[in-house]
């Protein structure tokens, strides 16, 4: 036999009891004592709960244990890069901070084969932003060596809030527990040096391309000794460090040896940092730059424009005192880069020979400051007479350490020193 329910109660829900039964296979079945049969206790509204009710709830509750889940998660996750991350001082004014992942992605894992330049603090990439498809160069600092610290550092609170047509703008960082990572804008044209001296660049800067650049550099160095809030000594201004981008404009970049102080006050700075060939006499004697030592740079800057050739090639040729020569015999037009074929201006050259020699000058007093400069090179003022620049073989003309062969080397030390014998290769296209 079967037993069972058949019933239909729409929209409601209701609950069905078998109390008790009787039956027999022969026979009639004995009656039920109905006082026996227990009694059936109704559910409290039972009739008010629907399946897709109970569904409901069902989901909710799983959303709930995810999002709780979830929540779990980023709190320790936050919890671990504060750990390993916590923000410094001079971090919490800086620019836009990176995630690592997406710089990571943008330089295809640090890939080789992205590399645009190598020097002694760090490694450039070239890459694109995930988020923006932006084209940016990645600065990958030693981060086991204090001077590398010391960049990055010195960058970030330097260059991070500097906005200059002729500066390379920083876009911004990244700090994890094993990398220092400094973005910056892309500049398509490399280094000035690459230009110049690239044995694989085929192409020769026009002369009002050169002019156009030394321009430019005058431009933002001005803006970084007197008109920015504070004065910015850049302590390593050379070929290398100036970027061309797409309209062939200079731009200076790589602020790692920076260092700020208020107007009207003395820099404090009493380390010896630079490249051979570009640095001033008196940081040997005082080590304390200045703007002026900044002027001094810029003035071999000016001669390496001109004349096509590096400060320091060999201990027989130091740039300056040949330039120096042929102002003595009254021909430092010859002094001009023969790749040119004499196709530039006299009177410009004339200018930017002159004053390279001016803003070189042994004698710090003796060089103009940058709006001076700019005053020269857009003709609103006349260059004075350039005499008492030393013999070119005298001790005082230039200092015993600029003997050393070659022109990628930088010097760090503290002053006072006995000897300088930290050096290590420069930073190139920092900006790359």
């Amino acid at each position: 036999m079967y037993a069972g329910f058949s019933a239909s109660t729409g929209e409601k829900a209701s609950s069905h009891y078998i109390l008790g039964w009787s039956f027999s296979t022969k026979g009639a079945a004995p009656p039920l004592n109905l006082a026996r049969l227990p009694i059936a206790v109704p559910e409290k509204n039972s009739s008010s709960f629907r399946p897709s009710v109970i569904a409901i709830i069902a989901s909710l509750c799983g959303v709930t244990t995810l999002l709780f889940v979830i929540l779990f998660f980023l709190t320790v996750y936050r919890r671990k890069w504060q750990q390993f991350e916590a923000l410094e001082d001079w971090e919490l004014d800086s620019p836009h901070r990176f995630r690592y992942h997406d710089l990571y992605t943008a330089t295809k894992g640090f890939k080789k084969s992205e590399i645009i330049g190598v020097g002694g603090f760090g490694t450039v990439y070239r890459g694109r932003l995930p988020t923006s498809a932006i084209e940016v160069a990645v600065k990958k600092i030693n981060h086991n060596s204090i001077q590398g610290l010391r960049e990055f550092t010195a960058e970030i609170e330097s260059l991070g809030c500097l906005r200059h047509k002729n500066l390379v703008n920083l876009q911004g960082w990244c700090k994890t527990k094993k990398d220092l990572l400094l973005v910056y804008e892309f500049i398509p044209n490399g280094s000035l040096a690459g230009l110049l001296f690239s044995r694989e660049n085929s192409v020769v800067l026009s002369w009002e391309q050169r002019f156009n650049i030394v321009k430019g550099i005058a431009a933002g160095l001005l803006y970084l000794h007197e008109e920015w809030g504070q004065v910015v000594i850049h302590r390593d201004v050379k070929s290398s460090n100036v970027l061309i981008d797409a309209e062939m404009n200079g731009r200076l970049g790589d602020f790692g040896l920076a260092r700020l102080y208020n107007h009207g006050t003395t820099s404090h700075t009493t380390s010896i940092v630079g490249t051979i060939g570009y640095l001033a006499p008196e940081l040997t004697r005082t080590g304390q730059a200045s703007t002026g030592s900044d002027v001094y740079a810029y003035g071999i800057l000016l001669l390496e424009v001109a004349c096509g050739r590096k400060p320091v090639e060999t201990s027989d040729f130091i740039l300056i005192d040949s330039v120096i020569e042929y102002h003595r015999t009254g021909g430092i037009i010859d002094a001009a880069d023969p790749k040119l074929n004499s196709a530039f201006v006299v009177e410009e050259m004339e200018l930017v020979l002159g004053l390279g020699l001016l803003c070189s000058h042994r004698k710090p007093n003796a060089r103009p400051t940058m709006r001076q400069v700019t005053r020269y090179l857009n003709w609103e003022a006349q260059l004075p007479v350039i005499d008492d620049l030393g013999s070119p073989d005298s001790p005082s003309s230039r200092p015993k350490f600029m003997e050393v062969s070659g022109s990628c080397n930088m010097i760090t030390g503290s002053y006072p020193s006995s000897s300088l014998d930290h050096m290590s290769t420069s930073s190139t296209d920092a900006g790359r």
